[in-house]
């Protein structure tokens, strides 16, 4: 795969299994990103803008096969989280609020892999300073730049 690749990075934070509220959070990222690949393991980095708050999110993607991901964040946000198959993971989190620390506990990894493309799933639960909050789901479609425009041009319009 080329270098300069787009991700898609699409999360679900499920807070309805938890209370009795409805309530899922669909979060979607599209961001032009570096890849690279060293001892068998893919890298992604690229940055993320919050909106409202100066400075930017440095993050660092690394995928150990179907056993481990993993997320690093630099910047105005900074944390290493770590989602091992069936295995529970702390981190601080610290954010320009103040810092929590975060459980990660890992049900499933699957990584799909082509020439041109990788898909990668990780399903997990996350608990907040002791007090459980979601039941999360990542997608991550990590594509080269021109084989990701040509999709996104030959998509319907609404």
């Amino acid at each position: 795969m080329t270098q300069d690749v787009l991700l898609t990075v699409t999360g679900l934070h499920d807070i309805a299994e938890l209370s009795e509220e409805e309530d899922a959070e669909v979060l979607e990222v599209i961001a032009p990103a570096r890849y690279y690949r060293k001892n068998g393991k893919h890298y992604i980095l690229y940055e993320e803008v919050v909106e409202g708050i100066p400075g930017v999110i440095n993050n660092r993607i690394k995928i150990s096969g179907e056993q481990m991901l993993e997320i690093m964040k630099s910047g105005i946000t900074n944390a290493h989280m770590v989602f091992e198959k069936n295995r529970t993971n702390v981190t601080y989190y610290e954010t320009p609020f103040g810092q929590m620390q975060m459980w990660l506990s890992t049900r499933k990894i699957a990584v799909h892999e082509e020439d041109n493309q990788i898909q990668v799933e990780v399903e997990y639960s996350m608990d907040i300073n002791h007090e459980a909050q979601a039941e999360c789901r990542i997608s991550m479609d990590i594509r080269p730049k021109t084989a990701a425009e040509t999709v996104l041009q030959q998509s319907p319009t609404s």
